[in-house]
């Protein structure tokens, strides 16, 4: 029980993620279930007027758009008390026509005059979210502010005229279009009762083409807009809510009320059972000499403190153990080939502590044997005396560790290979000739 008031109060304190929705179940069926307890599926009817024009996307190809009327249909799963999803149907009608002027005061100079289409069908599926609620402080709410999105399909018939002749012919003859659609939409409900919730909402409709309205400019794709009323109707027993209208943060409330009430009473009642249990341990743990070993358990009391005892609280025998004798390394004349053919092969970029590739396959040699036979490894770079001091000792080490690095890269023990870098102090050949200084550019490879 105690575990599950704290998994609810971390809930409330993210209410507004969904997913705290799902993961917790209790036996009574309250806010958080997935059990029968709650009405999910609700069917609804909606009428209004369409346009074809939307706030975010301006309007369509036409200077003058008209309204019509529309009419939806829509079917809906909730999901969680925040999250549905849902299956409209839109038809209708959309028209326009060129009656305005455009923006510079002149007549539109376009050889299609008005258009008029037919919304056979458009069927979308949208997820619902309930951004807000009211009356956070009852169980059920009564408004709610919702947004949709999602996606479809829209089957209409446009139909054109021309300035010359007036009349309304088919765009597309014999035959109808279908395209695909994006709907984004906001809306209010109101609960009427537990029958019937009142829906008023306004969407818009994104189409992936230019032919709603007849007329292809290729300035953008087409839009149109939907604002309607409409009724909706959960289905299901009436003696249960709906989902949708359930206020997470009253009930969870309710529910923490009600566990705290039943821990406190279940406290009142075990207090006596607590001291007893109290001082049985405390007559456990009882140890008197500081050996580890329990005064109910212990058989030889007045151990030392911090001698070490068997589990019967008498002294164990002192046993020295010998250290292990020092591994044996032998290095044998394939091994330092090995070494010095890394050596040799060893080139850097100019300047720079980056490995040459041309010196990678003499280097995965010397890498394969450290770890085979487990040798250690020190490496000490040298520069000449070309270039500031300071720089030069940077480099001899930045190297060093270069090399380091990629034989720990390809497996090697990094504890066993040590990087130093001396600078331009320990030369081995003269600084003054050319010969002499690529001498003294070197990483020296010694094994052990």
């Amino acid at each position: 029980m105690k575990n599950t008031s704290i998994f609810r109060a971390a809930c409330m304190l993210a209410l507004f993620v969904p997913l705290c929705s799902i993961a917790q179940t209790t036996v009574n069926g309250p806010i958080f279930t997935d059990g029968p307890g709650y009405r999910r599926w609700s069917v609804g009817v909606n009428g209004g007027l369409l346009a074809p024009v939307a706030p975010t996307g301006g309007s369509n190809d036409f200077t003058k758009w008209k309204a019509k009327a529309g009419y939806g249909a829509y079917v809906k799963y909730q999901l969680l008390h925040s999250l549905g999803i849902r299956a409209d149907f839109v038809g209708g009608k959309l028209a326009g026509n060129n009656d305005n002027k455009l923006g510079n005061e002149k007549d539109p100079n376009r050889k299609i005059n008005s258009f008029e289409t037919k919304l056979k069908w458009t069927a979308s599926l949208n997820a619902v979210v309930n951004v807000a609620t009211i009356n956070w402080m009852y169980k059920k709410n009564a408004i709610q502010i919702y947004v949709s999105a999602g996606g479809g399909l829209a089957n209409y018939s446009p139909k054109i005229s021309n300035q010359m002749e007036g009349n309304l012919i088919e765009y597309k003859r014999g035959g109808s279009i279908t395209e695909f659609y994006v709907p984004v939409g906001a809306g209010l409900k109101f609960k009427l009762s537990e029958a019937v919730n009142l829906d008023l909402g306004y969407t818009m409709h994104y189409v992936d083409g230019d032919n709603l309205d007849g007329n292809d400019l290729g300035l953008n794709r087409d839009k149109y807009s939907y604002g309607y009323a409409g009724l909706e109707f959960p289905l299901g027993s009436r003696s249960k809510p709906q989902l949708s209208w359930q206020n997470p943060a009253k009930v969870m409330y309710d529910e923490l009320s009600a566990q705290k009430a039943n821990l406190q009473r279940e406290l009142e009642t075990s207090r006596a059972e607590n001291v007893r249990l109290t001082a049985d341990v405390n007559k456990l743990l009882a140890d008197a000499d500081g050996d580890g070993v329990s005064d109910y358990f212990d058989k030889c009391p007045g151990s030392t403190s911090g001698s070490k005892v068997d589990g019967s609280g008498c002294d164990l025998p002192k046993v020295e153990t010998p250290p292990p004798p020092p591994p044996t390394v032998i290095i044998t004349e394939e091994d330092r080939r090995i070494v010095r053919n890394a050596i040799e092969n060893l080139e850097f970029q100019t300047g720079k502590s980056s490995i040459k590739p041309a010196s990678y396959a003499a280097l995965d040699r010397l890498a394969e044997m450290l770890k085979t036979k487990g040798f250690s490894l020190k490496l000490g770079g040298h520069t000449d005396n070309v270039g500031n001091a300071t720089k030069n000792m940077a480099l001899s080490k930045d190297r060093a560790e270069s090399v380091k690095q990629y034989l720990v890269n390809r497996g090697t023990n990094p504890s066993k290979i040590e990087a130093v870098g001396y600078g331009q102090d320990q030369p081995i050949a003269s600084n003054k000739t050319a010969a002499g200084r690529q001498k003294n550019r070197r990483v020296e490879f010694t094994i052990y």
